[in-house]
């Protein structure tokens, strides 16, 4: 898979994201979030877009170590070549952030000089 750096620096990645398995996929670029263990965060108006449901709440710790509830919605990835149903919670931001539930057994190599992103 690859991506660019943008001029603010940012890892991006495009990924195929949809409301189910067998339902049309659409490209949504995210932020790789090294930071971030879970697995897609989605910007909220990405999510009405593609018609995700909602399905239940799920307890996060923040940054600052506060814990909030979020909303969480059901979704599909396709992933190295292969679909995977999973819930997703929404942001307010620009990208989606790729968390590293996702990236784990992969390799992910960032070049700043050429502007290149690969996830092996």
């Amino acid at each position: 898979m690859n991506g660019y750096v943008d001029e603010q620096m940012r890892a991006l990645v495009p990924i195929q994201v949809g409301p189910t398995k067998g339902d049309e996929t659409r490209e949504v670029v995210a932020w790789v979030d090294t930071a971030f263990n879970g697995s897609l965060v989605i910007p909220k108006s990405k999510i009405v877009e593609l018609g995700l449901s909602a399905e239940s709440t799920a307890e996060a710790i923040l940054a600052d170590g506060n814990k909030v509830a979020l909303e969480t919605y059901g979704c599909c990835v396709e992933w190295f070549g292969r679909t995977y149903d999973t819930q997703v919670v929404p942001n307010d931001g620009e990208f989606a952030l790729l968390g590293t539930m996702l990236l784990s057994g992969h390799r992910v190599e960032i070049d700043y000089v050429k502007g290149t992103v690969s996830i092996l």
